[in-house]
């Protein structure tokens, strides 16, 4: 199979569209490359798509990209039983150190670094804003807090804080995820996209001296591109390695 023209077609792979029969069916109309995102999903799904793409590519003797988005640095919940909850106004809901899987009144939260940041009052904001707690009460691994803003949450979703000192870390624990990939990698830059946090983790990856320097994309930056953030960082990553 030949293809003359120069522009690429990626395609992202989800639930809808993981099976050999859809997979084959994006490929023969046309995707050059497949992007696996590995936010969602396990290692053996992942897996199973890799598989299934190689033996296409073989199929076809035609080569197939395949872009893999690794999860980006960013804090998260734990679990939910049944994958999802609901979280109403007013009610209380605790964060703990507990893997157990959560539910409507508790959650994990793997992180004791956010525990230790934490003020009574802080407002916590869970997938990406969309939900908002407030701490009425804290120790080194628990906070109870009051739910402001409710709605579905589901397992995996991003947390983050409101306040100076809980940014800071939230910052930090990005910079140190920014130093590994940098120490692993050796990319000529990695392009930092985490919201509110992002201008404090590219100055404090620059500032600790990382192997390879760390940029935040201005707003112009990231509307010209189309695809997500995750992504645009992903391939700004993979683009300066291959250019090295």
């Amino acid at each position: 199979m030949r293809r003359t023209r120069r522009a690429r077609i990626i395609a992202t792979l989800g639930p809808a569209s993981a099976d050999e029969a859809a997979i084959r069916a994006l490929f023969e109309r046309g995707v050059d490359v497949f992007r696996l995102n590995f936010s969602h999903g396990t290692q053996s799904d992942h897996a199973r798509r890799l598989e299934t793409i190689r033996a296409l590519e073989s199929e076809f003797d035609r080569p197939i990209g395949v872009l893999l988005d690794l999860q980006g640095p960013k804090l998260r919940l734990g679990t939910f039983e049944g994958g999802r909850a609901q979280l109403e106004a007013g009610a209380r809901f605790r964060l703990d150190m507990d893997r157990t899987p959560g539910g409507a009144r508790r959650a994990p939260l793997p992180h004791p670094e956010i525990f230790a940041a934490l003020q009574d009052g802080t407002e916590l904001l869970l997938d990406d804003g969309k939900l908002r707690l407030r701490v009425e009460r804290h120790g080194d691994d628990f906070a109870e807090t009051t739910v402001l803003v409710g709605g579905p949450i589901s397992y995996r979703s991003g947390i983050d804080a409101t306040h100076a000192a809980a940014r800071a870390t939230t910052a930090d624990a990005v910079c140190a995820s920014l130093r590994d990939v940098a120490a692993l990698l050796s990319p000529a830059a990695t392009v930092t996209y985490t919201s509110s946090v992002s201008p404090a983790c590219a100055l404090r990856a620059n500032g600790r001296r990382c192997r390879s320097s760390a940029l935040r994309p201005t707003s112009s930056a990231r509307a010209a591109w189309p695809w997500s953030g995750a992504c645009m960082r992903c391939w700004w990553t993979t683009s300066t390695m291959w250019a090295r």
